[in-house]
């Protein structure tokens, strides 16, 4: 019913295996930022959870330990450098594979009840649909929504495991159809650039400091959050997009609207906490990507060198 995924560090180990979800992905994929302490750690890590012997106690002095064995959910592991092009529900059950739903990325709040109850809200919005649209399961963020999925494939599936024997409808894309930018729906908006870079920033200066899924906007994010935000500015800028209200993207307007969300953050953050985090790397590192003419094809390879 419900599979939990995140990075392979201690807390996060602990958290996934006691969330009463059936399956934890342990991502050393996009959830991790692959500093060589991250990857080394995150194997000892998986050692200590298979051997039942993982712990934690947070600065605070606060304790983590795993729950009985009967509770404790399936580990897979994600390898770094394993790539698998997503299939609709009718190519998985055609093929008597289980189809997954997507991530539910919203994350809950524990100090803020408008907040949280916003979050519960669009994840049970959105797992009821991939419940009646013939998904077997789905995958979530954080241990506060696992009972949330669980209770909507539950309400559909009732009993059986799966939904496999559900007739789908056909439904044929053509390539052309998926080449069709123009009928898309949907404005490019200052509003959107903003976003991307404003995304694109945080995630990449929490990465450059080691995390790979970060809370960002009450949003859990990964490396694909920032590989969509610089992709879609390199885009605009290459196809000189203009925006709704008139103003062209281009490499000079991106460089400013950079430039000022940094000055932003160190207003927000002061000095001190600005100076200590790697906000100059990750700007410089940001306009690389989206703006050098070479599209690279992934925007950790030029960052690798600046991780520690």
């Amino acid at each position: 019913r419900v599979e939990i995924t995140g990075p392979t560090d201690r807390k996060m180990t602990v958290n996934a295996l006691n969330s009463g979800a059936q399956v934890w992905l342990a991502d050393f994929e996009d959830a991790t930022a692959p500093t060589w302490s991250n990857l080394v750690q995150g194997q000892a890590n998986l050692i200590d959870a298979f051997e039942r012997r993982i712990d934690f106690t947070s600065p605070e002095g606060k304790e983590y330990r795993l729950r009985p064995d009967a509770e404790l959910p399936t580990i897979v592991v994600r390898p770094r450098g394993w790539h698998l092009e997503e299939r609709h529900v009718q190519t998985c059950h055609r093929r008597g594979a289980h189809a997954i739903g997507g991530m539910a990325a919203f994350i809950p709040s524990r100090r803020d009840p408008a907040v949280n109850e916003a979050a519960l809200a669009k994840v049970a919005a959105d797992k009821n649909r991939e419940a009646g649209d013939g998904f077997d399961g789905s995958w979530v963020a954080h241990p506060d929504l696992v009972p949330v999925c669980r209770t909507a494939f539950d309400s559909v599936l009732g009993d059986r495991p799966n939904q496999k024997d559900r007739p789908v409808e056909s439904v044929e894309i053509t390539a052309e159809q998926l080449l069709d930018v123009a009928g898309t729906e949907g404005a490019r908006t200052e509003r959107g650039l903003h976003s991307a870079i404003a995304v694109g920033l945080r995630y990449m200066e929490a990465w450059l400091r080691g995390h790979g899924a970060v809370g960002i906007f009450n949003l859990m994010e990964d490396v694909a959050t920032a590989e969509i935000s610089r992709s879609q500015i390199w885009q605009w800028v290459r196809n000189d997009v203009v925006l709704e209200g008139g103003e062209k993207v281009t490499a000079e307007l991106v460089r400013r609207l950079v430039s000022e969300e940094l000055s932003g953050l160190r207003e927000s953050l002061g000095d001190a906490a600005y100076d200590a985090g790697r906000w100059r790397q990750a700007g410089a590192l940001f306009e690389q990507v989206a703006l050098d003419g070479d599209f690279a094809d992934f925007l950790t390879v030029p960052g690798y060198a600046l991780l520690g």
